[in-house]
């Protein structure tokens, strides 16, 4: 076979497929005029975008777009007279809808051969598709509403993402649409319920605008750092949210135990000034400086503390333990030479503390029997002496 022909042949397969592909793009045009049979159009489309060589035809994904936009409105449709409907397919069409939109404006842009920018659709299409764009919101709530959280997540970002799109430029929704805090918020919130701690920080500050859920985006920033193992950030994170609300049962304790499981009492006690200031009768926060100020061997304040805590509730055991033990070191620490009958009354101060803890908690010999061994040796308790030897030779 000569060159000749072989050429002939190829430009005939070309007009061949020419012919085919205006055929088909007819046929769909036809379909969408006769108003029915919107998906067999759209299969059309996407069936000639299966070839390599139609990826960039324009005309392809404009009727692809008007195939999914007629299967909206005619579901939409049925919708508004109260008809049963797909509700999760509605939603579907909706992000369908943005994703051929967007492909399309991507190819419109393109430079032609002198290297212009011309583009024909993105005018009116972007001014379209604002009005399909609450759908993506309200379709992330459908899903989360039926705990699927990947799904929630990918319409919610399918909302926030428009923003950064090129179709939408000049729209700037992160200024001027007041729901973008709250799509934020909710894909944080399912990026955390998928156990993805990158998933849930994408759109976390952004959250930050809806502070009418601020605390729990906090909280879940605050497990997301974890994770990640990142400790400056999730102990920066339960500093935000402590001083948000000091009295949540959430950033307190963690933001304590962040710095006494490290043994950096000193830190943790300024945590708790700062607690007390905005209550200072609040039970745990009370319960919290007892306990730092008898790691830090303030003994005296440890006392104070647990006295005053024990004045708001007399049925908290730890506070009675508090109280005795500080009795007992505050106690050991007088020079026994010289002050013996204030040594004996830090040992009757602790008796009645350590008694109570006994009662409120008898599982835990290995706490109140080595402390009442010795206030019942220190001050000449025989018998009380006796029966607390016999329970911890057992």
């Amino acid at each position: 076979m000569n060159l000749r022909t072989i050429m002939t042949t190829c430009l005939m397969v070309l007009a061949v497929a020419g012919y085919a592909q205006r055929r088909q793009i007819g046929d769909a045009r036809t379909i969408l005029l006769r108003g029915k049979e919107f998906d067999k159009a759209e299969k059309m489309m996407t069936d000639l975008l299966k070839d390599t060589t139609n990826q960039n035809n324009k005309r392809i994904y404009d009727i692809w777009l008007q195939a999914v936009e007629k299967q909206y409105a005619q579901l939409n449709e049925k919708m508004y007279i109260k008809e049963k409907v797909d509700t999760a397919k509605l939603f579907t069409l909706t992000q369908r809808i943005f994703m051929v939109a967007e492909r399309l404006d991507s190819i419109d842009m393109q430079p032609d051969k002198k290297g212009k920018v011309s583009p024909e659709y993105r005018k009116d299409n972007a001014k379209r598709l604002s009005g399909y764009r609450p759908n993506l919101f309200y379709g992330g709530a459908y899903y989360v509403r039926k705990q699927n959280f990947s799904k929630a997540y990918d319409f919610f970002e399918m909302y926030i993402d428009c923003d950064r799109q090129p179709l939408f430029e000049g729209y700037e929704f992160e200024n001027t649409d007041s729901r973008m805090g709250e799509a934020a918020y909710w894909a944080t919130y399912c990026g955390y319920r998928m156990d993805d701690p990158m998933l849930c920080l994408r759109y976390a500050d952004l959250a930050r605008r809806d502070t009418s859920k601020l605390e729990y985006t906090l909280q879940y920033m605050t497990e997301s750092w974890r994770k990640l193992s990142n400790d400056s950030l999730y102990r920066q994170t339960l500093w935000e949210g402590f001083r948000l609300n000091p009295k949540s049962p959430y950033f307190f304790p963690r933001l304590m135990d962040s710095y006494t499981s490290n043994g950096d009492f000193v830190e943790a006690d300024k945590v708790v000034d700062e607690a007390l200031q905005t209550d200072s009768l609040h039970e745990l926060f009370l319960y919290a400086k007892s306990n730092i100020m008898l790691n830090l061997q303030r003994f005296a304040d440890c006392l104070r503390y647990s006295e005053r805590l024990l004045e708001r509730n007399a049925e908290l055991s730890d506070a009675y333990y508090n109280a005795g033990i500080a009795c007992l070191n505050i106690a050991q620490r007088i020079d026994s030479r010289k002050y013996k009958k204030q040594i004996k009354r830090m040992y009757q101060r602790a008796l009645p503390y350590m008694e109570a803890y006994r009662r409120l908690e008898p599982s835990q010999k290995d706490k109140w029997g080595p402390a009442l061994y010795r206030i019942y040796f220190n001050l000449n308790m025989g018998k009380q002496f006796d029966e607390i030897d016999k329970i911890l030779k057992k």
